[in-house]
């Protein structure tokens, strides 16, 4: 089944509608709010690597706000649990029998503050429910609901103190973006409060119908053409004279997954090389792993993308539905 075009259409508009809600709490980043929807929309989870003060918890709750669904917030140290974040098991001695207190992932945004402070077997604990959805907990399988979204951040300057995130756990991540400070313009209108207070926002959807417009997305059509576009960059990847280890399946897969999505939300029932082009920076630069060499002459994993992209020629035609 395909989605039809009158599907595409109210798609489009409720993503513009979501987009311009949140960007009313996070003025002068609509390019990372649109990132971040998509990913949601992808039921995939967002790596934000950026310096403090730069409004990554204001994004999570407006996001959260708009869809009127619950956002907690993990801040990461060195002596968190597992537990602290899935959960826990506790024998009340009243009843005689064990309650389960579920720990803050179990909300629809979850921020996972500073996440490479916290030790790795601490980050494995989140490996699970990103992947999965659920998390299990003493042989009990629990699942999180739909939508969710981890909104993952590390500080990129102070390494000091920190655990590097582990291939595996990158590779968890739909999309790595950075939200930056804003530009003057919006700088001056915050300051002169021009932002909303996210309490102040209005929901546009529910999280209901957001997971019924995450499965339009997964019906918009992918052209024979696009889908070996995508593994000839994906391939292009893997032989780089730059590269040590180049893109997974997964990550080409989460390529597929975004381009759906961002192509519902510009109103189309089908993926162009263009939607492809337009995320591939960002769903395929983090699971690169660089040769030694190549960082110390300061080639990054970006630069190598925006180098695939220039070397492999997209599709010349192709077809509608």
């Amino acid at each position: 089944m395909t989605i039809t075009p009158e599907q595409a259409t109210w798609f489009s508009e409720t993503f513009a509608a979501l987009a311009d809600n949140v960007e009313r709490a996070v003025l002068g980043k609509r390019h990372v709010v649109e990132l971040v929807l998509t990913a949601m929309l992808s039921e995939g989870h967002v790596l934000l690597e950026d310096v403090p003060g730069t409004g990554k918890t204001s994004l999570a709750r407006a996001v959260a706000q708009s869809v009127q669904g619950t956002t907690t917030r993990i801040q990461f140290t060195p002596d968190l649990l597992p537990g602290d974040i899935t959960g826990i098991t506790v024998y009340d001695q009243k009843t005689g029998a064990f309650d389960f207190h579920e720990g803050p992932v179990f909300a629809n945004i979850v921020l996972a503050d500073e996440i490479n402070r916290a030790s790795p077997k601490t980050q494995a604990a989140l490996l699970e429910v990103m992947e999965e959805g659920h998390v299990t907990i003493d042989g009990v399988t629990r699942p999180v609901g739909r939508p969710f979204l981890v909104l993952a951040t590390q500080n990129p300057v102070e390494q000091a103190g920190t655990y590097r995130l582990p291939e595996a756990q990158l590779d968890r991540f739909l999309l790595r973006t950075s939200l930056g400070y804003p530009d003057h313009a919006a700088t001056v209108r915050i300051l002169d409060r021009g932002a909303t207070p996210i309490g102040e926002l209005v929901p546009i959807i529910t999280p209901g119908a957001l997971a019924g417009m995450a499965e339009l997305a997964d019906e918009v059509y992918v052209d024979a053409l696009v889908l070996d576009y995508i593994a000839r960059i994906v391939d292009a990847t893997r032989s780089a004279d730059e590269v040590r280890l180049g893109v997974s399946i997964r990550g080409a897969l989460a390529l597929t997954r975004s381009s759906r999505a961002a192509a519902a939300a510009h109103g189309r029932t089908y993926v162009t090389p263009d939607d492809v082009k337009k995320l591939a920076v960002a769903v395929l630069a983090h699971r690169l792993i660089l040769h030694p060499e190549a960082e110390f002459d300061g080639i990054t994993a970006e630069a190598v993308i925006g180098q695939v992209l220039l070397d492999v020629p997209p599709p010349t035609r192709r077809e509608r539905v």
